[in-house]
């Protein structure tokens, strides 16, 4: 999901920032990651609900 949706340029800004030892920007970008894919499920959840 997160792919079509452009997500590949949050992993090349992750991957620079494992590479430079920014463990705080790791840690945002993780949560953020976390949190797009909670939201984006329950999303799909309540759509398949409503049309089932």
């Amino acid at each position: 999901m997160l792919g079509l949706v452009g997500a590949g340029g949050i992993g090349l800004q992750l991957n620079a920032s494992i590479n430079s030892l920014a463990w705080n920007q790791v840690s945002v970008i993780f949560a953020l990651i976390f949190a797009t894919v909670l939201v984006s499920e329950w999303v799909s959840a309540r759509v398949r609900h409503a049309i089932i």
